[in-house]
């Protein structure tokens, strides 16, 4: 229903002097409303494909549902404009949803636009419990190798994001991929959530940089542990710190660096905090 997350194009390559034409595939972007019970609540630039576990992992992590069990049911509507990710809670939740609505019409990558107050730009985040989950250090350092066997939209564009779910000892056992990292993350939280897969009990890799909405989601998503190819940036670093949250970054070439929590991250040191 929604396509081909890819589309082939011409072009003209230039190497060396020389030129030949080229065609690739692009990957395809379009405005996905996010409604509930037919009001829309945020228009996103996504690539159309898993839709429905956006839908899902974006009510999730704008706390408009608790669990997925709350969404009576979803529908996928695709117009000229753009597609209708629409999702049904019963009246009395949605009434309280409408009353604190916001309406998000942004550039992909924006995790913040359409936001009304400085409070809701840094929300207070729940302490994540040490359940005793612990992660090899080589897993952690092949994490997002692992993810790269997940990537087709990638490996046909080379221009996506990907979110993938890593559980220890099983390797990376969800993936989910979009042009924003933002979206690829809630596509992959809405995925999990869809097939019962207890977020607790692994840890969230990201081909991205770390930012504080990235933190955000990943707690919300009650995942104890993000592992990332890039950095964290400072305010993210003090979210995670302060959520209880493993923050491991710069995950790639066998190696990583641990900024919080490291007591869930297993290695040869035995003093790693």
């Amino acid at each position: 229903m929604t396509g081909d997350p890819a589309q082939i194009r011409a072009g003209v390559s230039v190497q060396g002097g020389a030129r030949r034409d080229v065609h690739r595939a692009l990957p395809e972007e379009l405005p996905v409303a996010v409604t509930v019970n037919g009001s829309t609540h945020a228009v996103m630039m996504a690539t159309p494909a898993d839709l429905e576990d956006f839908a899902l992992g974006f009510a999730l992590t704008e706390g408009l549902v608790g669990a997925a069990s709350e969404v009576e049911r979803s529908e996928l509507v695709a117009f000229d404009e753009g597609i209708e990710a629409r999702l049904w809670l019963p009246e009395a939740q949605a009434e309280v949803i409408a009353a604190r609505r916001r309406s998000m019409a942004g550039p992909v990558g924006c995790g913040l636009c359409g936001i009304e107050s400085l409070e809701q730009a840094v929300r207070a985040l729940p302490v994540l419990p040490d359940s005793g989950l612990r992660i090899p250090g080589a897993e952690v350092a092949g994490a997002t190798d692992a993810l790269r066997d997940h990537q087709p939209l990638h490996d046909r564009t080379h221009a996506v994001h990907a979110a993938g779910f890593l559980r220890p000892g099983e390797g990376i056992v969800m993936a989910r991929e979009d042009v924003g990292r933002h979206n690829a993350l809630d596509k992959l939280i809405g995925a999990c959530a869809r097939a019962g897969i207890d977020m607790g009990q692994g840890a969230v890799v990201l081909t991205s940089r770390v930012s504080v909405e990235m933190v955000q989601k990943t707690v919300l998503a009650g995942a104890p542990v993000l592992i990332a190819v890039s950095a964290p940036t400072a305010h993210a670093l003090r979210l995670a710190e302060g959520a209880g949250l493993t923050l491991a970054a710069f995950a790639r070439c066998g190696g990583f660096d641990i900024y919080a929590h490291g007591h869930r991250i297993v290695t040869e040191e035995s003093d790693v905090a």
